[in-house]
């Protein structure tokens, strides 16, 4: 790997990048993991967020002081609700992931492959997510899938954004963009485009941590 000077996003940095280009008045649904953060991020913009147990309105993380023991997400996290939220049953919110309401999914992932297959489930028993869960629904009813995730693994450093996945599939070519800890990625006809990248990373380096090929603008 080359020397260059640079340091990763954290979770909560991952997060708030992505918070950052979703526009004013979409229906994003947030999946557990780093993209529950993501409503910590919003500010003043008017951004619905839902969560498949049947939340739309999702507000800020709250205060430990603030906290309501019946209201959680679907990673069964504690939430707060904007003003105008609603509670619906799990079917109804189903419905509105599988319909084609939802403007935004944000997944996370173990692996995205450059054609845009998403693998975010376990193929080991001794790995956090045991099974799919709803991820299928959400990846092919919401109108675009964001995925955040790590851009290498723990330990060995292999990584996550491939030519093909090796993990079981959640959904096949459903992706549109990648939000790592060092870069946001999209994802094209031709392979993963470089939109961004954090400080201090080079093209060089980029490139020895992906395993895909990467477009340059």
């Amino acid at each position: 790997m080359s020397g260059s000077a640079f340091k990763p996003l954290d979770r909560d940095g991952i997060a708030e990048r992505i918070a950052r280009d979703i526009p004013e008045g979409w229906f994003v649904n947030l999946g557990i993991g780093i993209p529950t953060k993501v409503s910590d991020f919003v500010n003043d913009r008017e951004v619905i967020f839902h969560a498949e147990n049947g939340v739309i309105g999702i507000g800020p993380t709250p205060d430990a002081g603030n906290i309501n023991p019946y209201l959680v997400n679907a990673g069964v996290q504690h939430i707060s609700l904007i003003v105008g939220a609603a509670l619906v049953h799990h079917a109804d919110s189903f419905a509105i992931a599988r319909g084609g309401h939802l403007d935004l999914c944000v997944l996370g992932a173990f692996e995205v492959a450059e054609n845009g297959d998403l693998a975010n489930w376990a193929r080991s028993p001794d790995e956090p997510v045991k099974q799919v869960g709803g991820a299928m629904d959400l990846a092919v009813g919401a109108k675009r899938l964001w995925v955040a995730m790590e851009h290498n693994t723990k330990g060995r450093g292999d990584s996550r954004v491939r030519k093909i996945c090796s993990y079981p599939l959640t959904a096949k070519g459903v992706v549109k963009r990648v939000y790592t800890d060092l870069a946001v990625l999209e994802v094209t006809p031709h392979g993963f485009a470089v939109l961004d990248m954090i400080p201090g990373m080079t093209k060089a380096t980029l490139e020895e941590r992906t395993e895909a090929a990467l477009i340059w603008p």
